[in-house]
């Protein structure tokens, strides 16, 4: 078994230090990746017996696209990153640099840092989508694993929504409200998809 605290101490040391980045956006990413890796692990706990036969044609289907899935929320995390940097860089350009050049620049990098949480929110609707699927018929004593993957995602999508707002409130016009109101409608679609996912699985455990 892979020790936990191997690589796992580098992130987090990244993530604590003083510098901006990796923040926020960053730790949606990853949040949503561990989503990915215990519904995978749920799929694949289902496929392991015929007593949850049921179950195993959408628990393949999940585990043939959630390692993609869970490669592309860590690299989700990396491009948060990385937008953030790129408002500060605009920040930060040189003060003979012309006025509206400069503008357009910390604009466009706002622009890139909204929309980079944005997209680690999309994804974390699919997940919840695709977990709505097992949810039903995985193997009932991995139950509990993928609750605590979709609280995971509902998670990672509160955190993403935040890291929207906080660039959008820097922008203005039909960009500012379009990115807004895809933020807000995909919120609230995960919410409602995650109360969905809670009630069928404390219907099973007869909770």
């Amino acid at each position: 078994m892979i020790k936990l605290n191997d690589g796992y101490r580098d992130v987090l040391d990244s993530i604590s230090s003083s510098a901006p980045t990796p923040g926020g956006g960053s730790v949606a990413g990853l949040t949503l990746a561990h989503a990915h890796a215990l519904t995978i692990m749920v799929a694949r706990l289902t496929i392991k017996s015929e007593k949850w036969i049921d179950g195993h044609d959408i628990a393949n289907t999940i585990i043939e696209a959630e390692d993609a899935n869970l490669g592309h929320s860590i690299q989700l995390a990396q491009n948060d990153a990385l937008a953030f940097d790129e408002v500060m860089n605009a920040y930060r350009l040189p003060n003979d640099t012309d006025a509206i050049t400069k503008k357009t620049a910390i604009t466009e990098a706002t622009i890139g840092a909204a929309s980079a949480p944005l997209e680690i929110l999309d994804n974390a609707c699919n997940l919840a989508t695709s977990i709505t699927k097992l949810v039903p018929k995985c193997n009932v004593n991995a139950l509990t694993d993928l609750a605590s993957a979709s609280e995971l995602v509902l998670a990672s999508a509160k955190i993403a929504a935040y890291n929207v707002k906080i660039n959008t409130q820097y922008l203005e016009g039909d960009t500012k409200t379009v990115l807004e109101k895809k933020c807000d409608h995909k919120l609230n679609q995960c919410n409602n998809t995650i109360i969905e996912i809670n009630k069928i699985f404390t219907k099973r455990l007869g909770w």
